[in-house]
């Protein structure tokens, strides 16, 4: 640590604090949505499914592309500017895995999934077993975004421990 300078440590402080700041804001949003909005499309499809249907139907795929791109540039580049920073580069790589872990999940199952959902509304040719099938789809988010949650939970200690870096 003796080649730190308060300059690098400065730099390094502000990127955990932008990406904690922004993972909770993406985490305000998986809230909102998962309290308000999947309840309701998820209730009785085929017919809750009107809430995609149409022009003006949800559609949050522009919206969680920006907000998970901007997310993960800020992530990297808080483990850049903390790489020297042994114990934050290494719990901010334990938490970016588990992240990217549940990105790779939401992209192979939610995504296609949910634009499926959305297909649907939208044509009006109904897969099979749609309810159990929103369901799981429900069930599923719940746990997705509970990691997702732990993970920002987990970034808070990495903000007190590098506060402490200024301090030693």
């Amino acid at each position: 640590m003796n080649n730190l300078t308060a300059n690098y440590v400065l730099r390094a402080e502000i990127w955990v604090f932008i990406t904690t700041l922004i993972y909770f804001l993406m985490n305000g949003a998986q809230i909102f949505e998962t309290a308000v909005i999947v309840p309701k499309w998820t209730a009785a499809p085929p017919e809750s499914f009107e809430l995609f249907k149409g022009k003006y139907g949800l559609d949050f795929k522009p919206f969680w592309i920006v907000l998970h791109s901007v997310h993960e540039i800020t992530f990297l580049l808080a483990i850049v500017f903390c790489w020297k920073l042994e114990g934050i580069r290494n719990g901010l790589l334990i938490l970016f895995v588990i992240h990217f872990a549940v990105r790779v999940w939401t992209l192979i199952y939610f995504a296609p999934n949910i634009i499926e959902f959305q297909k649907m509304a939208n044509t009006s040719i109904y897969g099979t077993d749609l309810v159990s099938r929103a369901a799981l789809w429900r069930t599923l988010n719940y746990v997705r975004v509970g990691i997702f949650i732990a993970v920002s939970v987990g970034l808070v200690p990495l903000c007190i421990k590098i506060m402490n870096y200024k301090l030693q």
